[in-house]
């Protein structure tokens, strides 16, 4: 008689997705965290509960430092989950893990050479023989999804989608969050924040009814409510990024 005496288990182990907010620190640092407590200071509890990757990738830190940071972080409760873009030797036992793969915005497939470009550069302003007729070419762009809010969000509330735009029939209470991979449309007041291109997509737009936003974003470069013009208050609004400044305009 044979007789078990292990219950053999299987362990369920799941793959899932989060969309994390990714901080990346410039020298000096000092500036860098004197900045991120201003941004703070205007939106309180932004970065509380929030997943936040660090992007190590554009600085030069050692071990040292990158642990104080971590510590300045820590202290303003915001709970790195992973570092990004980390040689090595800048981790040891306790600290995050180093994180890769990270996907900045969604595939878009587009032919090798631009389709219809007016590049003048010195090859082309030569004189040659035209090329013969060749089949249009195609480009072949992933569509974006998108989501429809039919009722207003509430103090408290986020609306989470990195896989495109989102439109909320209503209005965004103050406390409340829409965050999109895409543009965000807001047909009423928006009080909360709008947080659009949150993926890496420069392109995103943030439309609404009426502005009173707490805190606006594009593609990671934030605007806060002190910082809108006050012509810009309790009108229909449309912002976009121009370089690293976000632009903004009134709709008639």
């Amino acid at each position: 008689m044979t007789k078990v005496l292990t219950d053999s288990r299987s362990i369920r182990i799941k793959g899932r997705s989060f969309l994390a907010v990714v901080l990346s620190p410039e020298h000096p640092l000092d500036d860098w965290i004197a900045r991120l407590d201003d941004l703070a200071a205007r939106s309180a509890g932004f970065f509380l509960g929030r997943p936040v990757v660090l992007d190590v990738s554009e600085i030069d830190i050692d071990r040292p430092q990158l642990k104080s940071l971590i510590a300045e972080l820590g202290k303003r409760n915001v709970a790195i989950m992973g570092i990004e873009g980390g040689r090595a030797s800048l981790f040891e036992p306790g600290m995050p893990p180093s994180m890769k793969g990270g996907r900045p915005a969604a595939d878009v497939e587009v032919p090798s050479a631009e389709v219809g470009a007016d590049a003048k550069s010195p090859a082309s302003s030569r004189k040659e023989p035209p090329p013969p007729p060749a089949e249009p070419a195609v480009v072949a762009v992933r569509a974006f999804p998108s989501m429809v809010v039919r009722e207003p969000v509430r103090s408290g509330q986020s609306v989470i989608f990195p896989e495109g735009d989102v439109t909320v029939i209503g209005s965004v209470a103050s406390g409340a969050e829409i965050i999109a991979g895409g543009s965000v449309h807001i047909y009423g007041t928006l009080r909360g924040r709008a947080l659009a291109g949150s993926v890496g997509n420069s392109s995103a737009r943030i439309f609404c009814r009426k502005l009173e936003a707490e805190l606006l974003a594009i593609d990671g470069i934030y605007k806060t409510a002190e910082d809108l013009a006050p012509n810009l208050r309790g009108k229909a609004v449309q912002l976009w990024l121009e370089g690293d400044a976000i632009m903004a305009e009134t709709l008639v």
